[in-house]
């Protein structure tokens, strides 16, 4: 009977670790504080403090969990090892569920972090002259985007049907014969030397030393819909109270002024429907 009880008792605290942690719920004062677990990228943290103070007011400790890569956060998630996840844009997050067959979906939209075209030479792109070398970033999902910001500066034309995944054949229309030439993402800003522009990611070119909104000779806006970032959830569990009320908080005057001030305005608060990026 004693080795049962002992079994039975061993049982219960084995059930009990395994439902802790994610989503978990706690008595504490005079109230009950949930705990949330979001997955960050490192440069994402800053943003985030002044969130989990702002939620820690309405009963919720958020929980920071750092990834070093974009393949792990919405595998973490769809695993239940954190709640919700806040590193990437509609565009990556709809070509990755659909990839790897997970239920999940966006609860809330953020920001955009505006990719841009630079120069050492040229601070217009229409100066550029004919035949003139321009770096892309070659990973399908950097040079679709390059493509269509190249696009709307006037250097290139894209079929109406353009589906956003790069590719050097897409280009319609090329009236200055341009040379174009891809290169690693993270190299980009390495190259400018070498080339009449390139065209780099904001968290590349804030990496090399540039303030995207002053040193871009031309920039996304936050027309640019596929490139919003959002913060994602299990489908399950989209419309959980604490999650809405993360997104509530995320998407007021006084965070995105904070994102402004932190990030040198080098990135774009952009609080929008679901409907609009496609949710």
């Amino acid at each position: 009977m004693k080795k049962k009880m002992i079994l039975f008792i061993a049982l219960i605290a084995t059930v009990g670790a395994a439902l802790a942690g994610c989503g978990s719920t706690e008595a504490q004062g005079d109230g009950e504080t949930t705990t949330v677990k979001i997955g960050l990228n490192g440069s994402g943290v800053p943003l985030w403090e002044p969130i989990q103070e702002k939620a820690a007011e309405e009963g919720i400790n958020i929980e920071l969990v750092e990834f070093s890569d974009y393949v792990r956060p919405n595998l973490a998630l769809a695993d239940g090892d954190i709640d919700l996840n806040a590193f990437q844009t509609v565009s990556y997050f709809d070509s990755f569920i659909e990839e790897h067959d997970l239920d999940l979906e966006p609860i809330g939209t953020t920001l955009i972090a505006p990719m841009g075209v630079y120069s050492e030479e040229y601070d217009n792109l229409e100066n550029i002259p004919e035949g003139s070398t321009i770096a892309i970033p070659k990973e399908a999902t950097n040079m679709g985007r390059a493509l269509l910001l190249l696009e709307k500066s006037g250097i290139i034309t894209l079929p109406d049907d353009f589906d956003g995944n790069g590719s050097l054949d897409k280009i319609k229309e090329n009236p200055k014969n341009i040379e174009f030439t891809p290169v690693v993402a993270a190299q980009t800003p390495r190259v400018l030397p070498d080339v009449a522009a390139s065209v780099i990611n904001n968290g590349v070119a804030v990496e090399a030393g540039f303030v995207p909104v002053d040193d871009a000779v031309f920039i996304e806006g936050d027309t640019a819909t596929p490139y919003i970032n959002i913060i994602a959830a299990r489908a399950d569990e989209a419309d959980k109270e604490a999650y809405q009320k993360i997104v509530e908080i995320y998407q007021t005057e006084e965070i995105a002024e904070h994102i402004r001030e932190t990030y040198n305005d080098s990135l774009i608060p952009t609080f929008v429907s679901l409907e609009k990026i496609g949710w």
